[in-house]
């Protein structure tokens, strides 16, 4: 099995140190999708206390995926 790599290796420390499923986060961030990235980092860090690492790396692997039309 391969290891996870990028943005998704953190996908299991978020989940266990904010207690929802990555999903529910990276909901928050299709919902935002027309702002700009640090803008987003900055909403899930001020408003849902995310660290700045996890709310990077949510942000990050979901603006690529629809960007690439996967979401």
């Amino acid at each position: 099995m391969d290891k996870v790599k990028g943005p998704a290796s953190y996908f299991p420390s978020i989940e266990a140190k904010y207690g929802q499923p990555v999903d529910h986060w990276l909901a928050m961030v299709r919902e935002r999708a027309g702002m700009k990235h640090m803008e987003i980092v900055a909403f899930l860090k001020q408003e849902h206390g995310l660290g700045h690492g996890h709310a990077n790396a949510l942000v990050a692997h979901e603006l690529a995926a629809l960007k690439k039309g996967k979401t």
